[in-house]
């Protein structure tokens, strides 16, 4: 028998694009299943996506954010949390508006478009006493998750995300669409501030810039290499690194964590492990490669899970303002150099091209 509704908590779901609607589903899906939460509303200005939001989910949906909140005041609708799958350029007015009326939010990645919004949602959060996760969905990834027992002192990332061409959020380049996954993921590794960057970037088929290459110098002296393009021929979601005589790569897409260990061999004989690996030796002697265990689970539900146990236990989350704002600062970062880099080689012209 499911739970009481007392405490099976509301949650909105604000913006029923692509986004909203794999956050519908999940929500419904934990619903279901007889997790303690309650799918209670949609907001979604756009006829036709609430229309079809209204027929797909089975729950009222309000054109806007004072709407819904109008029909909480009324005691007509019960939510203590929202998802915030608006546009990027929506994130800040979305967001605050909710904060400031008690709400705890998971709000899509980027936290927002500029750091001082951040920084005011950041604010906003703790005067509030308010749950605000940031859905950096990597960050839940089974592979990811699996490299916290392995982690060494990590000081050489390379990191590749690549997807075919769609309309789907052209509101932002693709720094800030794509990118910014791995901004956020190697930065939660790293731990450390960035010394300095260098990046190129191009518009291809939309006014933003649509493939950039990125190359990141850490105060520890790690240096991460990224690279992010939507306008690819293939899907390509993967990660590498390497830390003293360990090489890790992760493939987001296959959920999979490949682990090659050449300590042992590096120790016993050096010269020995060059001259086999040279001659293309397999197997040889203390060259190890595995794969990790990983929990199977699919990263948004993941995701969804960890910010309802933060909204029923008021722990912190896994993905805060803060680490959000962090990524957006390096991201806005990369943009700046692009720019830079952009003007100098005479190719601010494409900017302006369709």
């Amino acid at each position: 028998m499911p739970p009481p509704r007392s405490s099976r908590p509301g949650v909105l779901v604000c913006g029923a694009g692509v986004f909203g609607r794999n956050h519908l589903r999940v929500y419904r899906a934990l619903e279901d299943e007889g997790f303690p939460l309650r799918l209670v509303g949609v907001v979604e200005p756009d006829l036709v996506r609430a229309g079809a939001a209204a027929t797909d989910w089975g729950a009222p949906v309000f054109s806007s954010i004072e709407e819904s909140l109008a029909a909480r005041a009324r005691n007509e609708l019960d939510f203590v949390a929202a998802s915030v799958c608006t546009p990027t350029s929506l994130h800040f007015d979305v967001s605050q508006t909710l904060l400031a009326a008690g709400i705890d939010l998971l709000v899509e990645k980027p936290i927002a478009t500029t750091v001082k919004q951040a920084s005011r949602l950041i604010d906003l959060a703790a005067r509030h006493e308010r749950i605000l996760q940031i859905g950096h969905l990597e960050r839940f990834n089974p592979a990811v998750l699996a490299t916290g027992s392995i982690l060494n002192q990590p000081m050489f990332f390379e990191a590749h995300r690549l997807s075919i061409f769609t309309p789907r959020a052209l509101d932002v380049d693709v720094v800030l669409d794509l990118m910014v996954h791995d901004l956020d993921i190697v930065l939660s590794l790293v731990r450390s501030p960035v010394r300095s960057l260098h990046a190129v970037g191009l518009p291809i088929l939309s006014r933003k810039v649509d493939i950039a290459n990125v190359r990141v110098e850490f105060e520890s002296g790690c240096v991460a290499n990224f690279t992010a393009s939507r306008v690819s021929t293939e899907k390509v979601r993967k990660l590498r690194f390497f830390q003293p005589h360990q090489y890790v790569s992760i493939d987001y897409a296959r959920r999979d964590l490949l682990v090659i260990d050449v300590s042992r061999a590096a120790h016993a004989d050096p010269t020995a492990f060059a001259a086999a690996a040279s001659a293309g030796a397999a197997g040889f002697p203390g060259l190890h490669i595995e794969k990790p265990p990983v929990q199977p689970g699919e990263p948004l539900r993941l995701e969804i899970e960890a910010f309802l146990e933060c909204v029923r236990t008021r722990s912190a989350p896994r993905v805060s303002g803060e680490d959000g704002r962090a990524a957006l600062a390096l991201a806005l970062d990369i943009n700046a150099a692009i720019a830079t880099h952009a003007e100098r080689a005479g190719l601010a012209r494409f900017a302006n091209q369709p």
